[in-house]
């Protein structure tokens, strides 16, 4: 299930900024995933500077990559590696933008995502800028 919902944001040509603007999109988005998600599920974005809060359901995650896309015309993330944890799956990207007004996209300190699962459907997903904090959330410090 998590390499279907990882497939799309790995494929060069998919847009994270295009989906998260783009109220059709989005929605159709969430149509084809919902059913892979609690609906209470959360989303916290890890920072060196601690958690930048939670947001609740698919319209909190949206408000927050929003939020991280302001700088961003277009942005895309490649799933490096998927590690099984268990109760949870540990994605390992590489993402890469291109400011407004550019035509160069910039590479970004390689991510995380930690997906946790309860009940065969996700139920928190998060986002960690440094992959140590990530991999010691799973277990797996380097």
């Amino acid at each position: 299930m998590i390499e279907r919902l990882l497939e799309r944001p790995s494929d060069p040509a998919q847009d994270l900024a295009s989906l998260f603007r783009n109220d059709a999109q989005w929605q159709a988005w969430i149509e084809e995933f919902a059913p892979f998600f609690h609906p209470d599920w959360e989303t916290v974005r890890r920072t060196a500077l601690g958690d930048e809060g939670i947001h609740t359901g698919f319209e909190g995650s949206r408000s927050l990559w929003l939020g991280w896309l302001e700088p961003w015309e277009s942005y895309r993330v490649v799933v490096e590696r998927v590690i099984d944890c268990g109760e949870r799956v540990l994605a390992l990207s590489n993402d890469h933008a291109r400011p407004w007004d550019s035509t160069g996209e910039v590479a970004l300190p390689a991510p995380a995502g930690v997906w946790t699962f309860r009940d065969g459907k996700i139920a928190r997903f998060d986002i960690y800028e440094d992959r140590a904090e990530a991999l010691k959330a799973v277990g797996l410090e380097e």
